[in-house]
């Protein structure tokens, strides 16, 4: 392929100077901080000021490309074969740029205090490269315009973020979890890379630019739309691809696991967006299959949600539920989108669109809420947790903020983007006549059944985390975290706020991105989509909120407290031990509401004998894919590769012979195809 010109080279670089600069600073501040591992705060110093100064320029060229529209690119030639270094930021590119350096740079903040206790005893500076080296890469993945630009971004991706993932890699939980990822992560690189395979051998080329239109409507492009499917899903954590999420979120440290929920997994999500304006109008059975996975994601995921124990595995089983909904949403936009209904579609899209940013805020806020607890208490177990509001209280508040967020309620950000989905839904199935408008009604009824069970989720979550007395040592002994790790908390919080506050504002963001979708189709068409009475109605709310503690403030404070014993089932003084318990609480509808395969398994050794011994009572909180699917089948495909062990007899003289053979025979399968093709 021909070097491009380099009258259109030079200026194209000049456009996206800012993405360049940004880029260099966070990879120079990680290579720094990997050079200064033995002066610690120096090593995370350099790190997060890497990530703030690339911050600035990402989030100002971002945001001028989101909202102008347009385009700035970079093409250059490289020395490695099949392409040229080709770097594009267009208003999708720029969607996605603005929460991965926004909470690239809160996280960061937030860490370098997270681990500063981790640093007395080991050297971190290989992790904050590894964290720089994340967020750099996923910049790139979004702005990568060639096959093999966006592949190698890809799994430098994936790689850096195993590495931190297996920080704490002494314990055998986090290995097991750092392992699932690897596997999980690599199967879905395996899909996209058999994709792009076909794509460029269709269109002759590994440039986007040229690969885009060159499989539309044709018989190859379901296969392609159904690789990019198991590929992005994968990463997105779509069920049933899910079942690396929950391990690795669990064990990864805190800061690490809101940037994988609130941006990570959204790359596979930029992916499968990528892939569809690459492919062009999809066929019309794909906007109903993302439909479905979307559901059985959303009410699988908070299913699984709601008898956790450990307070970050709820978290991620919700990130599944979320990322659910925004599958969600974007089968409804793709339904619209192919079957002739433009409100549908332009509703379904800027629901899914906006809740992947809410998800960004709420899911940050929730997860660097779980890291200040533990930080705070020294345990994430919800068991051992209780009454931290009173020796947390700004990260209790924020934890309840983001709470009511992520349950989809109002006056918060969460109720914005889900009322959006509710209302393109509603639309696709009341304009829709027999099983269509049915299936339609009654996915309206299953996405209200997942808001039920995640307020359900969220209230034990919280109120078992903050509220009541506290369970353990721990628990009693909790202190506020200091200010790195509590300004982000607020930061978030008010983020949220601001979205339920201005929606039309916000949505305006999305414009240029439906633009590249649905430009063609929606035909100069506008529609009035009514977020500003949602806008009015939050701020209603609030200023009710505000009104109610105002009130109850005055009250308590002219009424005098006094502590006094109470009378409760012949108890004079209720102990931590008559308080609920995150399983008896959750209990009503994870045991009897559930399907069995959802439920955790219980294991009950009751006391025998006439002198018995002690007796005990375990729950098994596995996910069923994993231990009925995964874990069996590759324990039987371990059994099986077990068998050609013979194969391994350790000495050179075998292994030169087993090269021999396999060299002979590949000379000899490309002299037959030669000699074929003649």
């Amino acid at each position: 392929m021909t070097p491009p010109d380099p009258s259109f080279a030079e200026p194209a670089v000049r456009t996206a100077g800012l993405l360049f600069i940004a880029l260099g600073s966070i990879l120079v501040g990680g290579a720094l901080a990997l050079l200064c591992f033995r002066w610690q705060r120096l090593s995370s110093a350099c790190a997060v000021a890497g990530v703030l100064g690339g911050t600035i320029a990402g989030e100002v060229h971002a945001f001028g490309i989101l909202l102008r529209g347009g385009e700035s690119a970079a093409v250059m030639p490289w020395n490695i074969p099949y392409g040229q270094f080709h770097v594009a930021v267009d208003p999708l590119s720029a969607f996605f740029l603005v929460p991965v350096f926004g909470l690239s740079a809160l996280t960061a903040i937030y860490g370098r205090e997270y681990l500063a206790e981790r640093a007395r005893s080991k050297s971190l500076g290989f992790s904050w490269f590894a964290f720089n080296l994340l967020v750099a890469s996923m910049a790139l993945v979004v702005t990568a315009r060639q096959v093999l630009l966006f592949l190698v971004a890809w799994e430098v991706m994936s790689l850096a973020a195993y590495v931190l993932v297996t920080l704490e890699h002494e314990s055998p939980e986090v290995r097991r979890a750092g392992w699932v990822y690897l596997i999980a992560t690599h199967v879905g690189t395996a899909f996209i890379v058999a994709m792009f395979l076909v794509m460029s051998r269709q269109a002759h080329s590994f440039d986007f630019d040229v690969i885009r239109g060159q499989t539309s409507g044709s018989a190859i492009s379901a296969w392609l739309l159904l690789l990019a499917l198991a590929g992005f899903g994968v990463k997105a954590g779509l069920v049933p691809f899910h079942v690396w999420l929950p391990e690795a979120h669990a064990a990864a440290p805190s800061h690490v696991s809101a940037l994988m929920s609130g941006v990570l997994i959204k790359m596979g999500l930029y992916g499968l967006l990528r892939m569809m304006l690459l492919l062009g109008r999809p066929a019309g059975w794909f906007g109903p299959l993302l439909m479905v996975l979307g559901l059985a994601g959303a009410l699988g995921g908070i299913s699984l949600a709601l008898y956790q124990r450990d307070m970050k595995r709820a978290l991620a089983y919700s990130s599944v539920e979320n990322m659910g909904l925004i599958a969600l949403g974007l089968g409804t936009g793709v339904w619209g989108w192919t079957s002739g209904r433009p409100l549908v579609a332009v509703l379904g899209m800027s629901g899914a669109l906006l809740h992947a940013w809410n998800h960004t805020l709420m899911k940050g806020l929730m997860f660097l809420g779980a890291g200040s607890v533990l930080h705070g208490c020294g345990t994430k177990d919800l068991e051992r947790l209780g009454g931290t509001m009173k020796r947390m209280p700004f990260t209790g508040t924020s934890l309840v903020v983001g709470a009511v967020a992520i349950s989809g309620l109002p006056p918060l950000n969460g109720f914005v983007s889900e009322w959006l989905i509710y209302l393109g839904l509603m639309d696709g199935a009341l304009s829709s006549r027999g099983a269509i408008g049915a299936i339609g009604l009654l996915s309206v009824g299953i996405v209200t059944l997942v808001g039920a069970l995640a307020a359900f989720c969220f209230i034990r979550l919280v109120g078992i985390a903050c509220l009541g007395e506290a369970r353990s040592d721990e628990s009693r002994g909790a202190h506020e975290s200091r200010w790195p790790m509590t300004a982000p908390l607020g930061l978030l919080a008010g983020a949220s706020v601001a979205v339920a506050l201005a929606p039309r504002a916000v949505m305006s963001a999305t414009a240029n991105v439906l633009k590249e979708f649905l430009g063609a189709d929606l035909g100069g068409a506008k529609f009035d989509i009514p977020l500003a009475n949602v806008g009015w109605l939050n701020a209603v709310l609030w200023m009710g909120i505000l009104l109610g503690i105002a009130l109850w403030c005055g009250m308590m404070r002219r009424r005098p407290v006094t502590d006094g014993e109470t009378w409760g089932c012949g108890y004079p003084k209720p102990s931590a031990r008559m308080q609920y318990t995150s399983r008896s609480f959750a209990e009503l509808v994870s045991e009897r509401m559930l399907p069995k395969r959802l439920r955790a398994r219980i294991s009950v050794t009751p006391p025998e004998a006439i002198f018995p011994g002690p007796g005990s009572l375990s729950s098994e909180c596995i996910d069923p894919l994993t231990r009925d699917v995964y874990e069996p089948f590759l324990a039987r495909m371990g059994d099986r590769f077990a068998r050609l062990r013979w194969l391994q007899q350790g000495m050179l003289h075998v292994y030169l012979l087993y090269i021999l053979v396999a060299t002979l025979l590949a000379l000899g399968w490309t002299s037959i195809a030669t000699w074929s093709g003649r």
